[in-house]
């Protein structure tokens, strides 16, 4: 298209008139905006906030067995997702807040909801910009006690507490983004009278005593989920050691368990030698240590917190740990905690791998072949419950039931069968290794099963994942 003199005289004035006028300023609106409140989980549609990525949580705590309240101090840094006006963490539960700061600055605050603690900085912060923000707060905590999922968060225990944080919990303990996909690093910096025990997830890189206190820094070096984090305060027996594989080795056993010290080396050689048996199956270990803790917590489960699984064993005095349960938590390491689901509805990724691990465990040490561990259970009648509902989709109350261990088992098995010896096994390793420290989902898994095998699984992928009811063989 040509234009005349006349015509591009008018489009220059124009121009000059427009560079002539200052254009309105943006609002702030416009350019720094909230973050959500929630991950978008619809299992959980508070967990979680939107705006930011967390890449390091330092939480410096002191117990008080006196009052069995708290002072902490909790600095996250984090990236910001947006150009960020404000953004909330979760925090649950009675605790004063004496001090908040984003990147050293006072920043005003509000807690609404159940839940939720919403930040406002001075200033925006802009889109990839790292920031820190450190609340200093004080309290006692309190557990939540779900009526279908349990209790989970802060638990009083006699002589001290326990936290176990799935599928919600951490915000019980310190202000957290809580949600499996915002996986970050953590230091805990845990105090107590020197006559108690501070244990958490990671490696061990100090103790030191101080008027009557003493103190011991837990550092978790890869990526972990805020429902993986525990730690246990009380009076505990201590073993440490490395597992044939070189991986450094702590097991605890609360001493109001009254466990036999020949029970609790049990305990701790059973750790080593299922841990390095299935690193021979789903490769290298994921994390810098291992172990697992023994308490009387009366919450009555066990859990898979990584890299150190905390197990309940409920109102068994002398009790540790069986096989199957060692193997169940530990397979978690990889199977949950390295690789960790997307959404809450991709659990069975968790727990079925966590029953297979079950069954290879009793075929290995036991001599029960892993087909009659499948056909002990694929038995269980058409009209049972645990045919009703979806595996990748349970729903909400769901999320622990046979529904997504034993027949998350199944599918594995049947998946097995299908693909073959070879690629089963090879998919044991390869999945674990492509996803580690981070997120995936059924629909990731299917897709990369297919890839490995060269085979089409839609069939297996609509039989035991995506129906109710019971598959035909």
């Amino acid at each position: 298209m040509s234009t005349t003199p006349r015509a591009l005289a008018a489009v220059t004035l124009g121009v000059a008139a427009a560079l002539a006028v200052p254009a309105a300023p943006a609002s702030a609106a416009a350019r720094f905006t909230p973050g959500a409140p929630g991950a978008g989980d619809p299992y959980f549609p508070d967990m979680g906030n939107g705006g930011y990525d967390v890449a390091h949580y330092d939480i410096d705590l002191k117990y008080d067995p006196g009052t069995r309240g708290v002072r902490a101090v909790t600095k996250i840094k984090a990236r910001a997702t947006q150009n960020l006006s404000r953004f909330n963490l979760d925090f649950l539960g009675p605790f004063t807040i004496s001090s908040l700061k984003v990147d050293g600055t006072k920043a005003s605050f509000k807690r609404t909801g159940a839940q939720e603690l919403v930040i406002t900085p001075r200033k925006g912060l802009r889109k990839n910009r790292h920031f820190t923000v450190t609340v200093a707060y004080s309290g006692v905590p309190r557990p939540i006690n779900d009526a279908t999922l349990g209790t989970s968060g802060w638990i009083p225990t006699d002589d001290g507490a326990v936290m176990v944080n799935q599928p919600f919990g951490a915000a019980t303990v310190y202000p957290v983004n809580d949600h499996p996909t915002d996986k970050a690093t953590y230091t805990f910096t845990l105090t107590a009278p020197k006559d108690l025990t501070t244990l958490s997830n990671g490696d061990l890189r100090g103790t030191w005593t101080k008027n009557g206190q003493t103190t011991t820094r837990w550092v978790m070096r890869h990526p972990m989920a805020s429902e993986l984090s525990m730690l246990a305060i009380g009076k505990y027996d201590v073993i440490t050691g490395r597992t044939g594989d070189r991986v450094p080795n702590l097991t605890a056993t609360d001493r109001a368990m009254n466990i036999k010290p020949d029970d609790a080396r049990k305990f701790h050689r059973q750790t080593a030698e299922i841990q390095d048996f299935q690193a021979s199956l789903y490769g290298r270990y994921p994390f810098t240590s291992t172990g697992g803790i023994v308490v009387k917590g009366g919450f009555g489960y066990a859990l898979e917190t990584q890299g150190r699984p905390v197990y309940d064993l409920g109102r068994r005095p002398g009790a540790v740990p069986s096989g199957a349960l060692l193997a169940h938590e530990l397979g978690h390491q990889w199977f949950g905690d390295s690789v960790t689901p997307k959404r809450w509805s991709d659990i069975w990724l968790n727990e079925g791998f966590a029953t297979y691990s079950e069954w290879l465990y009793a075929e290995k040490f036991e001599g029960t072949p892993v087909q009659e561990s499948f056909d002990a259970v694929y038995s269980t009648p058409a009209d049972d419950e645990l045919w009703r509902n979806v595996v990748a989709d349970p729903g909400r109350d769901h999320i622990f039931d046979g529904l997504v261990y034993d027949r998350g088992g199944m599918a594995v098995h049947v998946l097995r069968k299908t693909i073959g010896e070879k690629a089963f096994f090879r998919l044991l390793k390869e999945w674990p290794a492509a996803y580690r420290y981070g997120n995936a989902s059924t629909a990731d898994f299917v897709r990369f099963a297919e890839r490995l095998s060269h085979k089409k699984l839609d069939k297996w992928a609509d039989a035991w994942l995506y129906s109710e009811g019971k598959p035909s063989l």
